[in-house]
């Protein structure tokens, strides 16, 4: 069993009178505009996909790792940047994985083919890792328990959906002059916000004693990677040889992963928090926002482009309809803390989503963009329930000390879901005669993943808690 945690050392947080430790203002800016930079380069493929598998090259088999780039970068790393956060410094591993999101996404406008493309996403979504993972601890140390805290995490969340919105929105306005051009503005961004972020971030931690898990954090990483790859390949078969393979290497390494982590004094995560309700229910909303939502929203634009024939930006503009409203929705969602449990706003959220994508059923069909604005209006409502909800429930079913390793294991749950649902998604839209019946095909299975989604947190309910 691994040693009891270690607080943050007092000294390094100088507090106010009213509690509030100094900066706190300044530490929620600062990670909320790292973290919208870092969303919008997750978000920019889905408009410049089209652009980029012409430039490319790519055939329709490959155009999935186009999408999946960054996620497994973001799925392999953000348990791991987590950990390393609490155990070594949340402002250092922030400051790192800023620089390295400015380096990688200005590497990813240089590339030339789907190999490299891909590979430098791989990188950008491990950047991405850093800053979210300590993001998240950051704040919990900023700001003490309470409205305050509810309030940073909600803002927080509010700016992922802000940088989800934005994303396509760069992509469709830099992206006429080439796809290239979106990468360099935000490789640009993510500098400028480098500066500020050394200057006013303090430093924490909440070191657990005992060498790195450098180990663990290596077997995990390779189980991430097979994973991702096996549901990315699985699209053109599952019981290809590679598929098959890459999934029995990813449960091998997951059990091995497991054991070393029972037996290590410092794990990535700590065993006893797996057996607990509230961080199996933040685990499980994040898997299937991005299993069900982000899967389908990642593909959409590219989908509309192809089957409406509107143009990049008018893709954009429909797409913000759903990020933009989940933005609004999440910045005035912290006013449900307190009346409504986190898991009860996960299970709204998914019923909301669930209840927008089936009234947009038939609306491609039918060569009417007009008739998808009310379904994306809702989805976007639900998104914005499920953006509030899953930083606060990730920092309240784990110890305030362990806040970063928290927000690491709920988004690699939220990442693993959604590669595994751009994935599902593009399976189930190319599987059918027609593109409108396949895109009718992914919003039904969207639809019914989080209606399980919804159904499957409502019963994670935590049984001692309701007993005290």
């Amino acid at each position: 069993m691994s040693p009891a945690p270690v607080a943050a050392n007092p000294a390094a947080s100088p507090t106010r009178a009213s509690g509030a430790p100094r900066g706190a203002g300044a530490t929620l800016a600062v990670t909320s505009a790292a973290t919208t930079v870092a969303l919008m380069n997750y978000t920019v493929p889905m408009l410049t996909l089209p652009d980029l598998t012409a430039d490319f090259g790519t055939a329709i088999s490959a155009q999935a790792w186009l999408l999946n780039g960054a996620p497994l970068g973001l799925a392999a790393l953000l348990l791991v940047a987590g950990s390393l956060a609490d155990d070594h410094g949340r402002r250092r591993l922030f400051l790192t994985g800023t620089l390295g999101l400015a380096l990688t996404t200005g590497l990813g406008a240089l590339a030339g083919s789907t190999l490299t493309f891909t590979l430098a996403r791989i990188a950008q979504g491990a950047s991405s890792a850093a800053i979210i993972a300590s993001s998240l601890g950051l704040l919990v140390h900023a700001f003490p328990p309470g409205p305050g805290r509810i309030r940073a995490t909600g803002v927080w969340g509010a700016f992922v959906s802000a940088g989800i919105a934005a994303g396509p929105l760069l992509a469709g306005g830099l992206g006429t002059y080439g796809w290239q051009l979106p990468y360099v503005a935000l490789a640009v961004a993510a500098l400028v916000i480098a500066v500020p972020a050394f200057r006013t971030l303090g430093e924490s931690r909440a070191p657990r004693g005992g060498r790195p898990d450098l180990a663990g954090a290596v077997v995990l990483s390779l189980a991430m990677t097979a994973l991702l790859s096996a549901l990315t390949l699985g699209r053109d078969g599952w019981l290809r040889t590679p598929v098959v393979l890459l999934l029995v290497a990813a449960a091998v390494l997951a059990g091995v992963f497991a054991a070393a982590e029972r037996r290590g004094r410092a794990p990535l995560i700590d065993p006893r928090l797996v057996g607990r309700r509230p961080f199996q229910a933040a685990t499980s909303g994040a898997l299937f926002t991005g299993l069900a939502v982000i899967g389908l929203f990642s593909y959409l634009p590219a989908l509309l482009q192809r089957t409406l024939g509107i143009s990049p930006m008018g893709a954009a503009w429909l797409f913000v309809l759903w990020s933009g409203t989940a933005f609004v929705v999440a910045l005035q969602a912290r006013r449900l803390a307190g009346r409504v449990a986190a898991r009860h706003q996960l299970a709204l959220g998914f019923a909301l989503h669930a209840a927008g994508a089936l009234s947009m059923l038939g609306a491609v069909g039918a060569g009417s963009w007009a008739r998808l604005i009310p379904g994306l209006f809702v989805a976007g409502v639900g998104s914005g329930l499920l953006n509030a909800a899953l930083p606060r429930l990730s920092v309240e079913s784990v110890p305030q000390e362990r806040a970063a390793m928290g927000s690491g294991a709920n988004n690699t749950a939220r990442y693993i879901g959604s590669a595994a649902g751009v994935a599902l998604m593009i399976a189930v839209a190319t599987s059918a005669d027609t593109p409108e019946h396949g895109t009718d095909l992914a919003i039904l299975v969207s639809a019914g993943v989080t209606v399980l989604g919804a159904a499957l947190v409502l019963a994670l309910r935590d049984t001692a808690a309701a007993r005290n």
